[in-house]
């Protein structure tokens, strides 16, 4: 499986303060995600400190190809 997180950072707080915008987007979904199951499908809107949607993370099941050992 993959996690992905896809944040634009063309405009809004992103584009004013781009490393403290991401810092706390981690940092928010990183204690959060314990609300998931962490399953293929899972996956959320992703917001910026102006309550603006600016990406979303979700988990995919892999296609083959995942790093070498992985499971």
């Amino acid at each position: 499986m993959r996690f992905l997180l896809e944040v634009g950072m063309d405009d809004g707080a992103l584009a004013k303060d781009p490393a403290g915008e991401l810092g706390r987007i981690l940092r928010y979904w990183g204690g959060n995600l314990h609300h998931y199951p962490m399953r293929a499908g899972d996956g959320s809107e992703v917001y910026d400190s102006e309550y603006r949607g600016v990406g979303r993370w979700r988990i995919e099941q892999g296609g083959g190809d995942e790093p070498e050992g992985a499971s």
